[in-house]
């Protein structure tokens, strides 16, 4: 159950660095504004903007990798991508509950099953 946990650890830092690269790099290219569903104007309106959130993803995929050592800090940082996850259904598109939250809550599960 431990690695499990370690493996959807690593799953969404790894999802987390791709979000890096698609908001801090990739915004205003073709599959930037293919996958965040905008325009060449809304993408440069809004790309300082992404460059900000592109590395508090980043921030988080540090946390993650970092949690694969640090059980403790593992906890924290899946925490903090399920609280992402939710504001970002709730606010953006329910996608990103399912695509950043589902791994982050399994590795939570995981994590707090390997405990017991």
């Amino acid at each position: 159950m431990a690695l499990a946990a370690i493996v959807f650890t690593l799953l969404s830092a790894v999802e987390h660095v791709y979000f890096f690269v698609l908001e801090a790099i990739l915004w205003r290219k073709p599959l930037g504004m293919k996958t965040f569903r905008m325009d060449a104007a809304k993408a440069e309106s809004t790309a300082q903007l992404a460059v900000n959130q592109g590395f508090y993803n980043l921030f988080l995929a540090a946390g993650l990798a970092w949690g694969v050592f640090e059980p403790t800090l593992r906890l924290y940082a899946l925490l903090f991508v399920i609280g992402a996850a939710v504001v970002g259904g709730l606010t953006v598109s329910m996608r990103i509950l399912l695509i950043q939250g589902l791994p982050a809550a399994t590795g939570l599960a995981l994590t707090l099953l390997a405990r017991r």
